[in-house]
């Protein structure tokens, strides 16, 4: 069962809170029909996934508030959940943790990111055993951001260049492993140059990616648009779409950080504005996800994957807006 790694006395007031965390995270997995399995088994068999993304804490108070949203979330029946690594590969050891954990206690199916990024071929075939040791068969396959204080990705001695590169020892070495791949709508930071990008992504899938998470985005348009570009480059791999919603003025600047060239359209930027306070941003924030992820839908979305930052409101908020209990409804 799962359990928070905090130092619990007798008699500490957090003794209760914990308790009560684990009954309801055992409550969850006791009545849990999903089986594991690899995504691309998953997309061959529903109309569309419903994917999470979480990020492994740093902190004590962290891990109490993930396995919190995670409580909160699983009644919404996810295809899969995903954990991801922090910038620079920082939270590795905690990923490959948290992504055992819930392989070995849980009926859900998990996705790990794998990154090039500060890891030689020998350390991949590494982290890759053990993931089998453990049954875990999905990855997701990512070059990565460097480090901060690095300007520009450099590939660690013996280590790999290209995310494709990555995708091919994979599928040499490991192959009974479901690999997915990024893309990016808007285009990658790196790659200005919009038709290298989609040959980039073209090395992937033709090393094995079974399909795409895209980066997140804010209109529609760009996504239809990279997907008739797939298309028009022979890809032909379902692609599923990456949404965050906004939830207050900082995060909304934090992401134009982080996702560098996300196109945040004036009509958003003009709600927001006007909305004045977070509580009433992170309504706009949600009423944009949620037509977003309609539009979606009416359009035959292969995947909606949530970038959920650890927090379980704004989800919630949406399924709830959609009209439905759980993903189940929304693949119908």
């Amino acid at each position: 069962m799962y359990h928070i790694s905090l130092p619990v006395k007798t008699g500490s007031r957090r003794q209760p809170r914990i308790c009560r965390i684990n009954s309801i995270v055992h409550s969850w997995i006791q009545g849990a029909n999903w089986s594991t399995m690899r995504v691309k088994d998953i997309l061959k068999n529903t109309n569309r996934s419903f994917s999470f993304e979480f990020f492994p804490p740093k902190t004590d108070a962290g891990w109490e508030k993930l396995f919190l949203t995670i409580s909160d979330l699983m009644p919404l029946k996810p295809s899969y959940v995903s954990v991801t690594y922090g910038a620079g590969g920082s939270t590795r050891e905690h990923t490959h943790e948290m992504v055992i954990r819930i392989q070995r206690e849980t009926d859900l199916t998990v996705v790990s990111h794998l990154t090039c990024v500060g890891s030689s071929k020998d350390e991949i075939k590494s982290i890759l055993e053990k993931y089998t040791e453990n049954g875990i068969e999905n990855i997701l396959a990512l070059r990565g951001d460097p480090p901060e204080a690095q300007k520009s990705y450099i590939p660690a001695g013996d280590g790999f260049a290209r995310a494709a590169e990555l995708v091919s020892f994979i599928k040499k070495h490991f192959p009974h492993m479901g690999i997915g791949v990024a893309g990016f709508p808007e285009g990658h930071p790196d790659t200005p140059n919009r038709l290298k990008e989609i040959e980039y992504l073209k090395a992937k899938v033709d090393e094995g990616a079974d399909y795409i998470v895209t980066q997140l985005f804010f209109d529609n348009r760009d996504f239809y648009d990279f997907c008739e570009r797939c298309e028009l480059a022979g890809i032909h791999v379902p692609i599923l779409a990456g949404i965050m919603p906004i939830t207050s003025l900082r995060g909304m600047i934090r992401i134009a950080e982080l996702a560098a060239g996300a196109h945040l359209p004036a009509r958003l930027l003009k709600s927001v504005y006007r909305a004045g306070n977070d509580e009433y941003v992170a309504k706009v924030g949600i009423h944009w996800a949620t037509e977003q992820i309609r539009d979606l839908i009416d359009n035959d979305v292969r995947g909606v994957h949530f970038y959920t930052l650890n927090q379980s409101k704004a989800t919630l908020k949406i399924y709830e807006s959609l009209g439905v209990k759980d993903s189940v409804q929304l693949s119908a």
